[in-house]
């Protein structure tokens, strides 16, 4: 099955919201711990180590990337089971993610939302998060993990649609 991207672009001023969603038949405390224990994280993003606190960095590993990289990813916000926001500094720039679950009569809708500053280089990372967002679909519901290959660059035109 081919995936179909979901991703919006949100304009705020001068800058932009990536924003993804995805849906799960569970209870919001499910998917929370699916985005947040590291059991549960390496399934489908890469685990992480070290004390989440806010204001606090973990170490976490992106496992579907290569050299499977370790970054430095700091606790901006912590809300169970509605709000988890994180950012990052790497080589590509800093980055600035919310996880924002909501529940109602036991299904769970997950936003993902990564501000950016700009929206240059969105026909990439728009593909990347929703492989992602993919790989946690996979790993709840058992089916077998999507290829990347499927993602990017047959993605890519779509969020370039977006600007």
């Amino acid at each position: 099955m081919t995936p179909v991207p979901t991703g919006r672009l949100i304009r705020t001023g001068e800058c932009a919201d990536l924003v993804l969603t995805r849906t799960f038949h569970a209870p919001a405390a499910d998917v929370w711990a699916d985005v947040t224990e590291p059991e549960r994280t390496a399934r489908w993003f890469g685990p992480w180590e070290g004390e989440a606190v806010v204001g606090g960095t973990v170490k976490a590993r992106l496992l579907n990337e290569d050299q499977q990289p370790w970054f430095d990813l700091r606790i901006d916000a912590c809300e169970p089971p509605t709000r988890l926001a994180v950012s990052a500094l790497d080589e590509h720039g800093e980055w600035h993610v919310e996880l924002l679950l909501s529940e109602s009569d036991g299904v769970t809708e997950l936003r993902f939302v990564q501000h950016l500053g700009t929206d240059h280089g969105i026909e990439e990372i728009g593909p990347g998060w929703e492989y992602y967002l993919d790989l946690l679909v996979a790993s709840r519901d058992g089916s077998p993990a999507p290829s990347f290959g499927d993602y990017y660059p047959a993605m890519r035109a779509y969020f370039e649609r977006l600007r």
